[in-house]
């Protein structure tokens, strides 16, 4: 006993027996008190063994119940980490009228210049005020059709009118020019069915498009049935590439399908159909041992060649087109999901990378490397193109196609929807988002063309870390006074805002829109030619920005189409009856009346 408290006891002196009779009592009520508890815990301790076993048995029955207590308790409410609802930043899907109607005004600011100034023109210069064609045997309406369907959209109905009656008065594929197969069909072939689809079934579309696709069809007869990158429309002839006159791009290749599926579909014609499904066929059974595509293949043999391995330029939209084939067919070609499933995870296991600072997600190149015996070998290569932004909202639509545990999955999903793969391909997408969102961290709060990602081996590593400058990534070649690379350019593209999209149709979350509306914001500021259309911007880190003559048709076909779907009413194109191709054309989502199908 303290010395302290023998002391007071010792010296403490009761004047009657009152006190110490209290006490005894008092020590009696604590006896019994201890009784009391012991016998309380025992019969819990018995209590809890019927409990249990009644517990085990309910969810013997009903298994689906303790997943979903996990999924509340574990779920976080935070969208950058893993799939499960985020109350805080749900606000639903109906539209942000303000918003929307500003993106409107953005693309009546393009539309009408190019109207004004080069009406008919594949391409326009807003600083000079000028169009120019593709070939010097005349254009075929790039922008014009490119832009169709997103006036339909907006209901924009005398923008319209006055570009159909360019197209019924004007429009004319008798070109005796080289046009890129690829480019050909999705803006053009797809704007046209796309306007055709939105138009109410406007036979002027569908003729026109049968007619293109009809000039087009020469470049597939090649040994391998892989069609050739480039088309004399005039001629009707397929031409090999000048530089790589053996070689055909992959994702150029394998993103002609939607287009000449859903024209087969409403043709009866089904020549088309086996045109495009004999290239998927092809790239199936010369399948690469770790799944993934080199972007080049050989257009006598059909094989991959040894060539960069990516998920940006020549590579980007095969993968986007697997997953887009089996939702365009409404999930009746099993082929196509076990492709999807394939690549997703190859995707998974050889190109999905950390940054060893923050921690962000992003996808590497593989490079390969001949060595002296002949042997080949993948050197990872961190750098990503702003194309690949895309890839986040695909892998988020992509887990609740094929990743499901059900038929449909709740708004925002719960992880006891998704399967193991499922919340895999979730994750990568909320945070490959994130990432490309990150990217936009610039003077102007736009995007490079392309980013390098900082790893320890670079030797500024420790030095950037400790200097607190940002170590995640840079822009290669760029610096203070020195002209700038071409990966510092900003083209209009785009990827982030097509992923935004996807995101907030799946999820409700408002911050996709709020990081849209902040990119929308940058491309007025810096990039708004005041009288009128939008120019690309040489350097995203420069202010003022330093403009260049050229807005891409992309602009009014694909970044201001998903910026004003963002905000708009999900009842707009919801995404169980739309599929939209590489190029932002919705088309409907079909059962084929064809047999269909490869193994």
């Amino acid at each position: 006993m303290p010395e302290g408290l023998r002391k007071r006891k010792t010296d403490s002196k009761p004047e009657d027996n009152t006190d110490t009779t209290a006490q005894t009592v008092t020590e009696n009520e604590a006896e019994l008190d201890d009784i009391d508890s012991a016998a309380l815990l025992q019969y819990l301790k018995v209590l809890w063994i019927p409990l249990v076993l009644c517990f085990a048995i309910f969810v013997y029955f009903n298994p689906s119940t303790l997943s979903d207590i996990a999924s509340f308790w574990i779920e976080s409410d935070d969208w950058q980490t893993s799939p499960g609802s985020s109350t805080k930043s749900f606000v639903g899907l109906s539209a942000d009228i303000e918003k929307r109607d500003a993106v409107v005004e953005a693309f009546k600011h393009a539309w009408r210049a190019y109207e004004r100034d080069a009406m008919g023109n594949d391409e326009y210069h807003p600083i000079s005020h000028k169009g120019t064609n593709l070939t010097k045997a005349g254009g075929i309406g790039y922008t014009v059709i490119d832009s169709i369907d997103t006036m339909l959209i907006m209901g924009l109905e005398d923008d319209y009118a006055r570009a159909r009656k360019w197209v019924e008065n004007s429009l004319s594929f008798d070109r005796d020019g080289a046009f890129n197969t690829f480019e050909t069909t999705i803006r053009v072939l797809g704007g046209l069915l796309s306007a055709y689809e939105l138009s109410g079934h406007d036979k002027l579309y569908l003729n026109h498009a049968i007619e293109l696709a009809n000039r087009i069809l020469p470049v597939f007869d090649t040994p391998s049935g892989l069609p050739l990158p480039n088309v004399n429309l005039g001629k009707r002839e397929g031409i090999p590439a000048d530089d790589l006159p053996f070689l055909v791009s992959t994702a150029e290749v394998s993103t002609l399908q939607l287009e000449f599926r859903y024209l087969s579909y409403l043709t009866d014609e089904e020549v088309y159909w086996e045109k495009v499904e004999s290239v998927m066929k092809t790239i199936k059974d010369h399948r690469m041992p770790h799944g993934l595509a080199s972007i080049y293949m050989h257009v006598d043999t059909g094989e991959f060649v040894p060539s960069a391995i990516r998920l940006g330029s020549r590579g980007d939209s095969y993968y986007e087109y697997l997953l887009k084939q089996y939702i365009q067919t409404n999930q009746t070609e099993s082929v196509y999901r076990e492709m999807y499933d394939d690549a997703m995870t190859a995707v998974h296991d050889h190109l999905i990378t950390k940054s060893p600072y923050t921690r962000m997600t992003y996808t590497s190149e593989l490079i390969p490397e001949r060595h002296p015996g002949g042997q080949l070998s993948w050197r990872l290569t961190p750098k990503q193109d702003h194309l690949v932004c895309f890839f986040g909202g695909s892998l988020m639509l992509g887990a609740t196609i094929t990743g499901t545990t059900q038929t449909s999955v709740s708004l925002p999903p719960r992880q006891s929807e998704f399967t193991e793969n499922g919340k895999r391909d979730w994750k990568n997408g909320v945070e490959l988002i994130q990432t490309c969102v990150d990217t936009h961290d610039t003077l102007t709060g736009l995007s490079p063309e392309i980013v390098h990602f900082r790893i320890p081996s670079d030797g500024t590593f420790d030095a950037l870390s400790k200097s607190g400058v940002p170590v995640d990534w840079y822009i290669k070649g760029a610096s203070p006074g020195v002209e700038a690379p071409y990966d510092a350019r900003y083209i209009l593209r785009p990827e982030t805002v097509e992923s935004l999209f996807l995101a907030f149709r799946l999820t409700g979350d408002i911050r996709y829109r709020d990081w849209g509306w902040n990119i929308f914001q940058s491309i007025e500021k810096h990039c708004k030619v005041d009288t009128g259309g939008y120019a690309s911007i040489i350097n995203v880190d420069e202010v003022p920005s330093r403009k260049e003559d050229k807005m891409e048709t992309f602009l009014m076909s694909e970044t201001l189409k998903y910026l004003y779907l963002l905000f708009e009413d999900a009842t707009v194109l919801p995404l169980d009856k739309y599929v939209f191709n590489t190029e932002a054309h919705p088309l409907p989502i079909f059962t084929p009346h064809i047999r269909t199908g490869f193994s």
